[in-house]
């Protein structure tokens, strides 16, 4: 059965508080301002029934001349609205227009296009509102909606997007101050676990020491001891270079792999055989701090072992990659680089635990920290500028997680045709 002791499972349930908050602000929002434009679309329809019921009047009692004066009184006027009307008589001629800009050297046929314009949009927005002229005669007036109307339906989903944007920023500023406290802790926790080695090593060197002056002590159990105490102050030394520039150097990554390898085997399940397959030209280097690439290396491989349950193959393999540019990147060569595969045989991770491998806290094992894969992710990508990454996964055949690192300058400057050949 799968366990997972995850200390920032609660992060998932703030997100979904916050969406649902954002969900039910933005829905309230938007019925409440929906009411409200219906209620002035009301108001601004009850204008343009008034302005056809003063047109109707005026055309009765023959007070044609005072027609617009009437109607920008009425309506457009003291109503303070920006409403926009167009007049269309029994003919279908437009006239009377109300708040339609025309330019001021707009010619008559020029003003004519321009109201057969603003008419068919106006005849899109609203159905016409019909004006008794008299008793055969019946004309219509069309109408589009205010700015102020046409603004307030915008208003609910700008805020909205402001909303969402500010509670990305509001997201994005927590996790950095949350990944930069997570930093501290383990800066601090590394160190101080350094710190603390440091006494008892210090002791136990002398007592290495001692055991290997007294003739009586077997001089084997005093190697033993000894490389044990190495041991330590590998480890105590990693802990000492988190949170501090590490010190890098050209290393064959070959050799190196392959002596620790030759270190780590003996101190696994013997049931699982490890092998190396190196389809790298001799000498190949990487920019790397040996004790701490080691240390992805050991934790990569054990996470693995822990996967087969001691038992099955674990099969490291060293290639070539080319990395072509990257949109924006100034260098007009590709990129070379180095690429570890760590294969087991082991049970697989799940699509769904993907994304998890590498979080603090995961682990599928009753007891540990969830910290090996984390802590090496860091090291390869912070500190090497390079990558570790699950390549491929499938449940019940086993896991390939690669590390990718760039060449050392000096295998990158040579010639064109020589990295082809190698290649």
């Amino acid at each position: 059965m799968l366990k997972s002791f995850d200390i920032y499972g609660q992060r998932n349930t703030l997100k979904i508080i916050v969406a649902l908050n954002l969900l039910l602000v933005g829905t309230a929002s938007l019925l409440y301002t929906n009411r409200l434009i219906k209620k002035l679309e009301d108001r601004e329809e009850s204008y343009v029934r008034l302005y056809a019921k003063a047109m109707t009047y005026v055309q009765k009692t023959d007070y044609n001349e005072d027609i617009n004066f009437v109607a920008q009184e009425i309506i457009f006027v003291n109503a303070n609205s920006e409403i926009s009307a167009i007049y269309v008589d029994e003919n279908g001629e437009p006239a009377y227009p109300v708040n339609i800009n025309f330019p001021a050297d707009a010619t008559p046929e020029e003003k004519q296009e321009i109201l057969q314009e603003k008419l068919a949009e106006m005849k899109e927005e609203h159905p016409p509102v019909e004006v008794e002229i008299g008793k055969d005669e019946t004309g219509f007036i069309y109408y589009s909606n205010s700015l102020l109307l046409t603004q307030l339906r915008f208003f609910p989903y700008v805020m909205l997007t402001v909303m969402v944007v500010l509670g990305f920023l509001a997201y994005l500023a927590f996790s950095s101050a949350r990944r930069a406290e997570q930093n501290r802790v383990w800066v601090g926790l590394a160190k101080e676990t350094a710190h603390q080695l440091g006494t008892p090593l210090s002791s136990l060197m002398a007592w290495v020491e001692y055991f290997r002056s007294d003739p009586a002590v077997d001089e084997s159990i005093a190697d033993e001891i000894e490389k044990d105490v190495k041991r330590l102050e590998t480890i105590a030394a990693r802990f000492s270079s988190i949170g501090s520039i590490p010190t890098l150097r050209d290393e064959d990554v070959h050799e190196t792999v392959a002596n620790f390898i030759s270190y780590l085997q003996p101190r696994i399940s013997t049931k699982v055989k490890m092998s190396i397959d190196n389809q790298l030209p001799p000498g190949k280097q990487v920019h790397i701090n040996k004790l701490l690439f080691e240390w992805v290396i050991e934790n990569v491989s054990k996470n693995a072992v822990d996967a087969m349950g001691g038992i099955g193959s674990l099969t490291i393999k060293l290639h070539p990659v080319v990395r072509r540019n990257m949109p924006g990147e100034k260098t007009s060569r590709a990129r070379r680089e180095i690429a570890i595969d760590i294969t087991d045989t082991g049970k697989g991770i799940s699509k769904a635990n993907l994304q998890k491998v590498f979080t603090p806290g995961y682990s599928t094992k009753k007891r540990g920290w969830g910290l090996g894969l984390t802590l090496a992710k860091r090291i390869i990508e912070e500190y090497h500028d390079g990558r570790l990454f699950v390549k491929s996964s499938e449940i019940g055949k086993g896991t390939t997680f690669r590390i990718v690192l760039q060449e050392s300058e000096m295998i990158r400057q040579q010639p064109q045709e020589s990295l082809e050949q190698q290649a």
